[in-house]
């Protein structure tokens, strides 16, 4: 097995494991505070779209700036991931009812919505990208299957990577094809990161 894989497979199991042992109390205390802190966000004010994902049991729970985004008439997208080719397209959501579980339980947009066309639209957009772990560069590691690098590698708007503060560490292993955030958002504010 591939080195970097291993080590990340090993920090990522770690970090699941201090995710699994935080209180709900605790996470939708942070989660709240996150997206407290993202509205004042100048990014996400001046923001004409915007990428969101709706959370796994993992994952940071963002769904409350998609609403308030909405009130602000904001254009919304969701992922929606091809198993197959290991990509993904985001579909503009107009209200959050047009998102419904997968074969794995991850609320994505019907795949005839319309899709964001992230080379050729020119307003201005920002993606809100999900970790397990990230370091001070904005490098992250995921869930293993590379659907955001891939993706991320041909968007031009602000990436944002969303984290618990205590989740950040000095660096990650990196792969070639790996990609940095703008940005990290935590529950104790932004940091930009070392790379941008």
């Amino acid at each position: 097995m591939n080195p970097i894989r291993e080590e990340k497979d090993r920090i990522r199991d770690s970090y699941l494991e201090k995710r699994k042992a935080m209180t709900e109390d605790e996470r939708l205390r942070r989660d709240k505070k996150i997206c407290d802190i993202m509205q004042g966000l100048v990014s996400f004010r001046h923001a004409e779209i915007v990428l969101f994902y709706a959370a796994t049991e993992y994952e940071i729970d963002i769904m409350p700036l998609a609403e308030v985004a909405l009130t602000r008439g904001k254009q919304i997208a969701f992922p929606r991931c091809d198993t197959e080719s290991h990509s993904m397209e985001y579909h503009f959501v107009t209200d959050l009812s047009q998102l419904s579980p997968d074969a794995y339980g991850i609320r994505e947009p019907d795949p005839t919505l319309p899709i964001y066309d992230r080379e050729n639209d020119t307003r201005t957009a920002i993606c809100f990208v999900p970790g397990a772990v990230y370091d001070k560069g904005g490098y992250r590691i995921g869930y293993g299957k590379g659907y955001y690098d891939r993706y991320l590698n041909r968007f031009s708007g602000c990436t944002i990577g969303v984290v618990y503060s205590d989740f950040i560490i000095p660096r990650v292993p990196r792969g070639r094809y790996d990609i940095a955030t703008d940005i990290l958002l935590t529950e104790k504010g932004v940091k930009p990161t070392s790379e941008h």
